[in-house]
């Protein structure tokens, strides 16, 4: 490490990159045809601590330095190269700074200083062409005098360079003469674990210059973007310019970051989580400590362990098959469903809370916005902002009918189409959905479905892989038991509630979990399989159908996050057991016809049971027998041989 302060910084960089490291860096530019290569941080802070504060500090200056450097070197690797770049200079990213600076705290003391800031992209808009070196013609000579680019603004000559003429004006742009650089503009959004409750998201606008950063923020990524503080004069029509500047980042470096690496694990950390998987009742631990606040529900308590935890995602040659199980709650008031989504949302590794009656169609997927100086933008919803995490949403039957249909795509296909004004794009929505339900009537009534309680059309109940409802039944014992767990919770204000887990420990536990990729083993499967076939002998053609294959695929997916549970590479014939419990339940209690009291998933499928549309089917030939010459048949007639 160089101990002195009195460095030449061009000097200084030129011994960086002399490294085996970045000469082959450079190589791979040139192979590629870029102009941008990748620095260090770390390695400009191991050569001189005061030397790195000085690039923080002077970004603009000590970027150039770096750059000239880069071009001797290459000099070295690459003369061929270096000779065709002509005068093009050679722009230096940084990777990640040892702290990034949160979004709301980014003031006038870091304009024009190096930041970095982690966030999500919430708006992108399409590559396009910035004048880096703008040509301008003058009207009355025809000379071309040439002018560097900077800022928003394209900014003409003083005067003509021709000293015969030195007139001020006027000058044409040319195009043909001018050069260009690729950019992106985008917004970036604070992380929503992040928010301080009570506040609204802040964001800042980025641009990324370079042909290299075209894909580089996407709406949905969670992005790392190291760059400086831009302050610009925001104008009034008639009034001249505002006082009050508007801070912009311009972008150096845009590192995207792994969903499940946003929550930091140490190898402390890890060694916890080991010890803790060794334990043989580690699931019914975790479960435990899922909402201990609210008491009882223990199997909903699991499913939304494996919710947050979630499958393994197959991608066949064909076909993509989701991992992400989904869940609806549909139940009673003051039963503690908006509490668990609020819970579930808190603990996962990433995830949004949201209310059906204030949610539209474009705040769940994503919408194209209009703006006056970008024009098209495409802005992401929330199912695209929690790409690889959980949304829980709450009222889900206040939606309306026509922003409830646009997430059938996004939970079955786990992607977001967009077509309009012209963009055509497909967003990731790898997203887990919890949501939670009201019963029309006000409380569930036991004589009707599930169809007929909450009135959601069976398209979208089709795609849950489970189904639960929460009903407050009057019971002595029971309600004894849950007055005395509230009333402690009062009295000790929480502490004796405490879950084996803490939540912080759970988080991370969670987010460890979700990276493994568990492997059915034969045993689980002929498990699967044998209760499969058992529940299809049930389905013979003039019975109700008593399972189908989506239900088989949800079977895979919770056996495969109860092996992620324990942390174990294999799913064993024990998780296969556990899941078919939990379906067996779901069934039970969502699935069964109530006229016939045997299980047919037709309720949720179709919205009509078999014993409904063989009584259907029957009145119809009754009609179709009776018909006269006038072609039509009379109620009464309909009524009496319907009642033989």
């Amino acid at each position: 490490m160089q101990q002195s302060n009195s460095v030449d910084p061009q000097q200084a960089f030129a011994d960086i990159l002399s490294s085996e490291k970045y000469s082959l860096r450079l190589s791979d530019m040139a192979v590629k045809g870029f102009t941008a290569f990748t620095l260090d941080f770390e390695d400009v802070l191991a050569y001189n601590v005061e030397l790195a504060r000085l690039l923080v500090e002077k970004p603009d200056e000590y970027l150039k330095h770096a750059s000239n450097a880069a071009r001797e070197r290459l000099r070295v690797v690459d003369p061929n190269y270096c000779e065709g770049l002509g005068d093009a200079a050679i722009t230096v990213r940084l990777s990640a700074l040892p702290e990034a600076t949160p979004l709301r705290q980014i003031g006038s003391k870091h304009i024009g200083k190096l930041v970095m800031v982690e966030g999500i992209v919430v708006r992108s808009t399409p590559v396009q062409p910035l004048v880096v070196k703008a040509a301008f013609r003058c009207r009355a000579c025809e000379t071309i005098t040439y002018v560097p680019q900077e800022g928003a603004f394209l900014r003409q000559p003083y005067k003509c360079q021709n000293p015969d003429c030195q007139r001020t004006g006027p000058f044409d742009f040319v195009e043909g003469e001018s050069e260009y650089i690729d950019s992106i503009n985008f917004r970036i959004q604070e992380m929503p674990e992040e928010l301080p409750p009570g506040q609204i998201p802040t964001t800042i606008d980025a641009v990324a210059l370079g042909p290299d950063m075209r894909e580089s923020a996407r709406p949905g990524d969670h992005v790392l973007v190291v760059g400086i503080v831009r302050a610009s004069a925001q104008t009034i029509p008639k009034a001249g310019r505002l006082r009050a500047l508007k801070t912009r980042l311009e972008a150096n470096n845009v590192i995207p970051v792994g969903k499940e690496e946003a929550i930091a694990i140490t190898a402390e950390d890890e060694q916890r989580i080991k010890e803790l998987a060794k334990d043989p009742w580690i699931v019914r631990k975790l479960i435990q400590s899922i909402a201990p606040s609210i008491y009882g529900y223990d199997h909903i308590k699991e499913a939304c362990l494996y919710l947050l935890l979630g499958g393994v995602q197959k991608r066949l040659p064909d076909v993509n098959v989701r991992g992400d199980i989904h869940c609806l709650l549909v139940g009673d008031p003051a039963t503690g469903k908006s509490q668990l989504l609020r819970y579930v949302a808190s603990v996962a590794p990433r995830g949004l809370y949201t209310s059906g009656r204030g949610t539209t169609a474009a705040g769940l997927t994503a919408s194209v916005v209009r703006t006056e100086q970008e024009g098209l933008t495409l802005e992401a919803g929330a199912m695209v902002l929690a790409d690889r995490g959980i949304v829980a949403i709450d009222e889900f039957e206040k939606m309306k009918p026509e922003d409830r249909v646009s997430i059938h795509t996004a939970m079955e296909q786990q992607v977001v189409p967009i077509a309009k004004g012209g963009i055509v794009a497909t967003l990731n929505a790898r997203t887990a959905v919890l949501a939670a339900a009201n019963p029309q009537f006000g409380r569930y009534i036991p004589q009707r479905t599930v169809i007929e309680n909450i009135n959601l059309p069976p398209t979208i109940l089709s795609r849950f892989d489970l189904i639960f409802l929460l009903r407050d039944v009057p019971s002595k014992e029971q309600d004894a038991k849950l007055s005395r767990h509230v009333l402690s919770l009062h009295r000790t204000r929480g502490e004796s509630a405490s879950p084996p887990i803490d939540q912080e420990l759970l988080r991370k536990y969670i987010a460890y979990a979700r990276c493994l990729n568990p492997v059915l083993t034969p045993e689980a499967a002929e498990r699967l399989n044998e209760f499969y076939l058992a529940m299809r002998e049930k389905s013979s053609p003039d019975d109700a159908m008593a399972i189908t294959l989506r239900q088989l695929e949800s079977l895979v997916r919770l056996a495969e996050a109860r092996a992620k549970a324990a942390l174990r590479s294999e799913v064993t014939a024990e998780d296969a057991e556990a899941a078919i419990m939990l379906m067996k339940r779901c069934l039970e209690e969502t699935g069964m016809d109530l006229s016939t009291f045997k299980v047919d998933v037709d309720l949720i499928m179709t919205g009509k049971p078999k014993s409904l549309r063989d009584t259907l089917t029957a009145i119809v030939d009754i009609v179709v027998d009776l018909q006269g010459e006038t072609g039509l048949a009379e109620e009464r007639a309909v009524r009496e041989e319907a009642l033989k």
